[in-house]
């Protein structure tokens, strides 16, 4: 068992280097094969220079590929950890309860809703320290996204993931995703228990309250994020995201969604927690933050990998081999290639 890093992504935009080689090698070649048939006839140009070899021109060309792909896969350096340790540390279990409904489609905070409270919980997750985390995503039912974790990067994976096609009941189940959360926390370790709702309050009903204050009686705090603008937006739908139209109710009347703060207030105040307003990103992390900071942590073991090797040197050696093998590489025929007839270049 072992597990990946990649120390310095941003050297995967030299791939980007390949299609533009590849590309420049066909242009040559078509620009070639034009001018040729343009001043002398195929068969004489073949006699004129019976060993020039489009395999080895093509080649070439791949090798050379692979070389570029070798040496950014070791600027990026990837580590294999090998070694998985249990190591102990202090936090809190804090799960994350998305708001997926079709409302948060709505374009009154920039990008729209959703993006918003996904940047908001990605933010607040690059923030945690030593801190495990779950997500739920809610819309008509609730949905487990991921269990309890100290793994932020399968986190923000599976959060980024996360879309308002994903559960197809529609509404605001705020009670279910309350009632799945309780079965996120380990009954057996007395860890601080949180729960985080980002949503736009919009069509919870009446029972989330009480749901919230027996959530409460487990030791649960609930912490709601609002996410919209209360005097409201309309519901854009788009294909291929392209705008078609904008949701209409049953008389024809286009729909306008708000922020619902009363709702998420009450939800807050029902299980010892609060509600913040979430506009502005870095006022949210700072009070979740200080939230956080005030709250008793519960040590609890968890596995991890340990012992990250560099493996940059592997790919550092096969993109020398590959160049290597590249400048030793002539367009001209060799005898081996001569007998191997490959795209029938010999007549």
């Amino acid at each position: 068992m072992f597990d990946f890093q990649l120390e310095e992504k941003v050297w995967f935009w030299i791939l980007l280097v390949i299609p533009v080689i590849i590309l420049l090698f066909a242009v040559l070649q078509f620009w070639k094969y034009r001018t040729q048939k343009r001043f002398s006839n195929p068969k004489l140009l073949k006699r004129l220079s019976p060993n020039q070899s489009l395999f080895k021109s093509i080649l070439k060309i791949v090798v050379l590929s692979l070389a570029v792909a070798c040496f950014a896969i070791a600027l990026v350096n990837p580590k294999i950890g090998t070694k998985l340790e249990t190591v102990k540390r202090q936090g809190v279990d804090i799960v994350f309860a998305v708001d997926v409904s079709k409302s948060m489609l709505a374009e009154d905070v920039a990008p729209n809703r959703l993006e918003k409270s996904k940047q908001l919980v990605t933010q607040i997750i690059n923030n945690l320290t030593s801190d495990r985390v779950g997500i739920i995503a809610y819309a008509g039912k609730a949905f487990p996204q991921l269990p309890i974790t100290t793994d932020y990067a399968s986190a923000k994976m599976f959060l980024n993931n996360m879309n308002t096609d994903m559960l197809s009941s529609q509404g605001t189940a705020i009670n279910e995703a309350i009632e799945l959360a309780k079965t996120y926390y380990d009954n057996e370790e007395q860890t601080n228990r949180v729960l985080i709702i980002i949503s736009d309050g919009e069509d919870h009903s009446d029972v989330a309250s009480n749901v919230a204050e027996e959530a409460s009686d487990e030791g649960i705090r609930i912490f709601t994020i609002g996410v919209g603008d209360i005097k409201g937006g309309r519901i854009p739908i788009k294909r291929n995201g392209v705008l078609l139209n904008y949701k209409k109710d049953n008389q024809g009347e286009t729909v306008i969604t708000k922020l619902n703060e009363e709702t998420l207030i009450d939800i807050a105040e029902e299980a010892n927690g609060a509600y913040i307003n979430g506009n502005n990103t870095a006022d949210v992390i700072k009070e979740i933050k200080d939230i956080l900071n005030k709250m008793d942590k519960t040590e609890f073991e968890a596995k991890e990998f340990a012992d990250f090797k560099d493996q940059f040197q592997w790919f550092l050696g096969f993109g020398l081999f590959f160049l290597f093998l590249d400048v030793f590489f002539l367009e001209r025929k060799t005898a081996w290639l001569k007998r191997l007839n490959l795209f029938n270049e010999n007549f």
